[in-house]
């Protein structure tokens, strides 16, 4: 069975082409009106989204990759006290898992939005964006901790370097991850039948982090455009 909905607490580790047409701001973008969906209708919305856009992940995951599991599994974490947020993460048998919180799928007004998301998270084990992370991690760790180093710094100073540098690799190319997951993500939503514009208005609710240094996600707007230039050459 190629996915599985839990209902429970869960305990997870955790084709760019050029663009010819102008871009609209996401000020600019056309704002629904209000939540489109009981918490019935959500829940049944989710599940008619995993249905279809599982498929379509796995297929791009098989064109895409070579060498790499493909089956998604897609669950729910339960817990009332988690708040709204959906990432992808691996299992002990490397099998990539989606994860949604009950808060998140609330949150979504439509099936696009839920689509969206999912198919952004999906992206991130096609680009193969967890093993990346750590690869810079680990290159961010050698560095600091080269410098302390030369420098003439304690054991302790060392470490802390280390500790430092993994956390600034980890995030060096963060944003550039979350613009690649949301261009092949629209992708995904799109030959899955679902609209990615609509689905990116999620972006036009959630709190903007802004162009932050070593921030891990890149402003609403540029995520909104990017989505609106991927959706432009389809």
């Amino acid at each position: 069975m190629r996915w599985i909905i839990v209902f429970a607490a869960l305990s997870l580790a955790a084709c760019d082409v050029p663009v010819a047409a102008p871009v609209t701001p996401v000020s600019q973008a056309p704002v629904a009106s209000g939540p489109q969906h009981s918490p019935e209708a959500a829940a049944k919305a989710f599940s008619d989204v995993v249905r279809r856009l599982e498929p379509v992940a796995e297929r791009e995951c098989q064109r895409r990759t070579s060498d790499v599991n493909c089956n998604f599994k897609i669950v729910v974490d339960g817990r009332r006290n988690q708040p709204p947020n959906a990432f992808q993460s691996q299992d002990d048998d490397g099998r990539p898992v989606i994860t949604f919180t009950v808060a998140l799928i609330a949150e979504t007004w439509n099936a696009d939005e839920i689509a969206f998301v999912m198919g952004h998270e999906a992206a991130h084990h096609i680009a193969n964006h967890l093993s990346r992370q750590r690869e810079n991690a680990a290159a961010g760790a050698v560095i600091f901790a080269g410098l302390a180093t030369l420098t003439g710094g304690s054991a302790a100073d060392v470490a802390t370097a280390q500790e430092l540098g993994a956390a600034v690799g980890a995030r060096s190319y963060s944003k550039e991850f979350e613009l690649e997951a949301d261009r092949l993500g629209t992708v995904i939503t799109h030959r899955a039948g679902y609209d990615p514009l609509k689905g990116a208005q999620f972006f036009t609710r959630i709190p903007d982090p802004g162009n932050r240094f070593l921030g891990t996600h890149p402003p609403n707007a540029a995520r909104y455009n990017t989505v609106l230039q991927t959706v432009s050459q389809l």
